[in-house]
Formats: structure tokens, C-alpha cells, sequence
């Protein structure tokens, strides 16, 4: 029986959890579900430019359970675009240390650390806010 995984390391939850070709119908189309941590991989090595060491050391993860997740990413992603799939950011074993709250009256962002709480929006004072970390994330463990 293989061992449990560790939660992974995320710093903060993706602002957009779903891409889809356009001029298609979501319903119609399969679906690629790409875990949090496989976002995270993504991010620091082919949008930051992290090397796998430095990646895998953010995310507290050895190099080479890295260099196996990242491979991983890629082929969802490559499948994704050149098949027309849709594909969602969603689950998996994380904590994240930050997190981001949408207020969806006036539109903005707010990074925040992940055990702060926040009732109302600091721009228009509206209570509608989004937490975009789910209920992803444990608080002073992450940090």
C-alpha cells in the first residue's frame, strides 16, 4: 500500500479556476481537472522560471517527487489545448500560505494571509466577497 501524500505547499489559490475554447458549449466538452498542486508546479517553474530544486524546495517537496508532478502538469495541459478540453483548477492534498478574496461588487482583489479573515471589502464596503482558497488551507501550519 503506497503512503499518504503530504499536503504540498501553494502559495496562493489560481484568480481563474477554468479554461474552455471558445465558441463552444462547456457541456459538450471533456474535461481536464488539474489538482492545486499541479497548478503550483506550473507556476513557479514555467511562469516564475524556477529551476525543479528551487520549485520543489517552495513547494517542500523533494526534486524529484517535482520533476514526476511537473511532467505530470505539462501532458494535462498539452492534452487540454490541442485536444479542446476544458480545464479546471480544482482539489488536492495543499495548504496554501496566502489567500485571495474577490469582492464581487466592485471587482477587486485582496491578498491576505491565509488565517486573517476579512467581513467586508476594504474599497466599497460590500459583504459580497468570494474566498478563493475554498476551504483549502490551515492557517499558522503553512507558515
Amino acid at each position: 500500500m503506497p503512503r499518504p501524500q503530504k499536503n504540498r505547499i501553494v502559495l496562493s489559490p489560481p484568480l481563474f479556476k477554468e479554461f474552455k475554447p471558445t465558441g463552444l458549449r462547456n457541456k459538450s466538452l471533456e474535461k481536464t481537472i488539474l489538482l492545486l498542486d499541479e497548478y503550483e508546479a506550473f507556476r513557479l517553474s514555467d511562469f516564475q522560471g524556477l529551476s525543479h530544486a528551487e520549485a520543489a524546495k517552495q513547494m517542500k517537496i523533494s526534486r524529484s517527487t517535482f520533476s514526476r508532478l511537473i511532467e505530470t502538469t505539462r501532458k494535462k495541459i498539452a492534452s487540454a489545448l490541442v485536444q479542446g478540453k476544458t480545464l479546471r483548477i480544482l482539489g488536492g492534498n495543499v495548504h496554501f500560505k496566502k489567500n485571495i478574496i474577490h469582492c464581487q461588487n466592485c471587482k477587486s482583489n485582496f491578498d491576505i494571509q491565509i488565517s486573517s479573515l476579512i467581513h467586508a471589502c476594504p474599497n466599497c464596503q460590500s459583504d459580497q466577497l468570494e474566498n478563493l482558497a475554498d476551504n483549502f488551507g490551515h492557517g499558522n501550519c503553512c507558515t
